[in-house]
């Protein structure tokens, strides 16, 4: 089992350049089965959960090829419509990604149920609602989901909670449904944007994404496209929350700095300095942060895939905050991992109450999911002493050579394969 192995203490500086959006990829590579036409998607995020698609497309008779790291050519004349199931695909959360695009192209979609991080219950309900209103029927047997029409048809649909998943898995299928599709009270979310953007290029016609409200006119087919998927979001603002938790100075590069407008202003109240630039956003903390609340929800407002990060900066401020996760019931399984380390948090129940310390000490610990994950990271990056942080299968799941990264930064951290390795670098490191 791999782990990350950190020398705490060092305030992080410098520049560092964002990949592609790694939920507005799985999006892009699965509606780019919905044309026979050669798809060239650029910025494609070279992570785990990317590539478990692209393997599960293959399966299904897709061609794919990265004629670079982050270039990636798709044609899906030869896809086979067989039911999707291997052990990739049933690791991530974006496979359901797949039935709104094959039922959208073929009217007929079999895939396994999603797997992904256990960080509370995401039903599928909303998906199904909507798959049903377009003409399909729905149901789940034998771990499967099943959709199936003789035909799609426009419909208005009002989600009854905001939803990523099926705002996306609708989209795509009522793309190729005949008549006109009303999407109320639709998730805004940028790869939401994202994903509607490259369909439009593709042929669809597609208004009002970004807004609750989005419409739809079914078109009979779509064409080929070359397409750059936008910056990631969560990494820049992981690397964000970097600078704030070591007192860094760190310019994320090649950013939308509009997305990350609800990181930045609690970053502000906490005390830090942020400077925009068209592509960047630079983020200087010279001192423990000020003490703050966070409300996580929908887009715009502030990220749950960003909570468990600014929990780990607040735990260091210098008086009482409270997170409160309104998005995932789970999301706080990290903290005691956390509190291992010396933070002072109580959770009860879906708001953890944060008393700052003025410090973190190094422990071994286990990330329980993607974003707890890269969060004990960076709580790693400050403790006095090493820490070492398990399962970070979960962590490479979403983040690009993320420990390389903090390295070209000045952090103290290597990739360890086993207890041996573990122990050379605290000997090196003692």
């Amino acid at each position: 089992m791999e782990s990350y192995v950190i020398r705490g203490g060092m305030s992080l500086k410098g520049e560092v350049e964002i990949t592609g959006a790694k939920n507005a990829a799985l999006a892009i590579l699965a509606a780019s089965t919905m044309t026979d036409q050669t798809v060239i998607i650029e910025n494609m995020p070279d992570e785990a959960d990317t590539n478990a698609l692209i393997g599960a497309m293959n399966d299904l008779g897709v061609f794919t090829h990265r004629a670079s790291r982050h270039t990636v050519r798709v044609n899906a004349a030869k896809e086979r419509n067989i039911p999707v199931d291997n052990e990739g695909i049933k690791k991530i959360r974006a496979s359901y990604y797949l039935i709104g695009a094959l039922l959208g192209k073929y009217k007929r979609a079999k895939v396994v149920l999603p797997g992904g991080c256990a960080i509370g219950l995401r039903p599928i309900d909303q998906h199904m609602k909507g798959f049903a209103a377009l003409g399909a029927s729905c149901r789940i047997e034998h771990g499967f989901i099943i959709a199936e029409a003789k035909d799609l048809h426009g419909a208005h649909i009002y989600f009854d909670v905001v939803s990523v998943g099926a705002t996306i898995n609708i989209m795509m299928a009522a793309t190729l449904a005949s008549g006109q599709t009303i999407i109320e009270n639709a998730a805004k979310e940028p790869h939401v944007v994202d994903l509607a953007n490259f369909l439009n290029s593709m042929g669809a016609r597609i208004k009002g994404a970004g807004t609750d409200v989005i419409r739809i006119t079914g078109v009979e087919k779509l064409h080929g496209t070359e397409y750059a998927i936008i910056p990631d979001q969560i990494e820049a603002g992981t690397m964000m929350m970097a600078s704030a938790v070591t007192r860094g100075d760190i310019t994320v590069k090649g950013v939308i700095p509009k997305h990350l407008d609800s990181i930045s202003a609690k970053l502000k109240e906490m005390g830090c300095f942020i400077q925009e630039y068209d592509d960047a956003v630079r983020v200087f903390c010279s001192g423990r942060v000020r003490s703050t609340h966070v409300k996580t929800l929908p887009y715009p407002g502030f990220p749950t895939d960003m909570q468990p990060q600014i929990t780990v900066a607040l735990g260091l401020s210098t008086g009482v905050s409270i997170v409160t996760e309104s998005i995932f019931e789970n999301r706080f399984k990290y903290v005691d991992e956390l509190t291992s380390m010396g933070a002072n948090i109580k959770v009860e129940g879906s708001t953890a109450i944060i008393s700052g310390v003025e410090k973190y000490t190094g422990a071994h610990i286990t990330a329980p999911d993607l974003r707890a994950g890269a969060a004990l990271v960076l709580a790693g990056l400050v403790a006095e002493g090493i820490t070492v942080v398990d399962n970070i299968h979960f962590i490479e799941r979403g983040y690009e050579d993320f420990y390389m990264k903090l390295r070209s930064l000045g952090a103290i951290i290597e990739k360890a394969e086993d207890e041996p390795q573990i122990e050379k670098f605290r000997i090196r490191y003692a």
